[in-house]
């Protein structure tokens, strides 16, 4: 396998509400997918919205899963002060802080939101993890 996250996809409980929500936060909608699924790009990688009983039938799993899922989505920003900006953006557009923007003990700032499902979204500075002009983190060595 090559070490590489291609598109993340995540179920979600009404695919227009989320599209708006995303698209507020200055993701651009696909054509393709029609009224099913929403494709996204997100830099090198895409996020896809799909409806959380199609995604857990496509998957043959049970969709009846609550509560925290283990996962995190982080976007990071190039500005310290952009972590509570971000944050701020995501709830005008519909979504909830899950935590406030915090001067982290690892010598960034970082603080989280949640989309109107619940999915986590961690925003942090990282000064020691720099963002190259598209915006590709780098995981220094």
């Amino acid at each position: 396998m090559e070490p590489r996250v291609s598109l993340i996809t995540i179920g979600v409980g009404d695919l227009t509400r989320s599209k708006a929500f995303y698209s507020k936060l200055g993701f651009s909608a696909s054509s393709q997918g029609g009224d099913q699924v929403v494709f996204m790009q997100a830099g090198a990688v895409a996020l896809c919205l799909f409806p959380l009983e199609s995604l857990a039938c496509d998957a043959e799993v049970s969709a009846e899963g609550s509560g925290f899922r283990g996962i995190a989505i982080a976007h990071n920003v190039r500005e310290k002060h952009q972590v509570d900006e971000v944050i701020a953006e995501a709830v005008a557009a519909g979504g909830s802080v899950a935590k406030l923007g915090h001067d982290a003990s690892w010598g960034g700032r970082s603080g989280y939101f949640s989309d109107p499902d619940g999915h986590l979204w961690e925003v942090a500075w990282n000064p020691y993890f720099p963002l190259s002009a598209d915006g590709a983190l780098t995981i220094p060595p």
